[in-house]
């Protein structure tokens, strides 16, 4: 009944269009792409599955939420659609601890990242900075937390913590040959610091990175600055 239908008919456009609908997809092929002199290629072969693209989904500040997707081969690809914590390395000090991330601050792609707590590649963000202090106490004997008092403030300190003198000898020696950045000691201070995102957390679905500091700190310091004031 359908085929005696005119060409034009309802009918015929109506599946037409499921059909044009079925078809449609996200293609990463560039046969479908113009010359550089503006010139269309024919194109002589139909999509292929290993072109095939899949729509994005930016990972957002919040509770732990991630999906798993089969890829080509068999392989999986871990998207996460939330995140709140990752793993941190302060490479000065050779140390990596879990921490939480707070805030997500700078991003050079575009602001309305940073409005919407987008969690992507290189993304600056704030994190905690407590598992990296108490890795500093442990060390050092020295609580970045405080800022820095006379003689007997630091003798109360060292009362309530109980450590042999063999371990103090250690801590001492320690601080003697350590210099901790100055902008690195500001954020301690204020129990948080600027981390950058290493990871890809929709194709890995983590948001691991490293503290930043040195010229790269200083580096983003200005920018954020420069935010500030426009």
């Amino acid at each position: 009944f359908g085929s005696r239908l005119p060409f034009g008919s309802g009918l015929n456009a109506a599946h037409r269009g499921t059909q044009s609908l079925a078809r449609m997809g996200i293609g990463r092929d560039s046969r479908h792409k113009h010359y550089k002199t503006g010139g269309r290629s024919k194109t002589s072969i139909k999509k292929r599955k290993y072109e095939m693209g899949r729509p994005a989904t930016p990972c957002k500040l919040g509770a732990k939420r991630v999906r798993s997707v089969r890829c080509r081969g068999g392989n999986m690809k871990y998207r996460a659609l939330r995140l709140d914590a990752g793993n941190y390395a302060w490479g000065s000090e050779n140390v990596t601890k879990k921490v939480r991330i707070l805030d997500v601050v700078y991003n050079s792609t575009s602001n309305e990242l940073v409005r919407t707590k987008t969690l992507l590649k290189n993304t600056v963000v704030q994190i905690d900075a407590h598992p990296f202090m108490q890795f500093y106490q442990k060390k050092y004997g020295q609580d970045l937390g405080k800022k820095k008092k006379g003689a007997a403030g630091e003798k109360t300190e060292k009362e309530e913590v109980k450590v042999s003198r063999h371990v103090l000898y250690k801590q001492k020696a320690r601080a003697a040959r350590q210099k901790l950045d100055s902008l690195l000691e500001e954020q301690f201070q204020s129990g948080r610091l600027l981390a950058c995102i290493a990871s890809r957390p929709g194709q890995c679905g983590r948001a691991d990175g490293y503290v930043l500091e040195g010229e790269e700190l200083a580096f983003y310091k200005k920018k954020l600055e420069k935010k500030k004031k426009n």
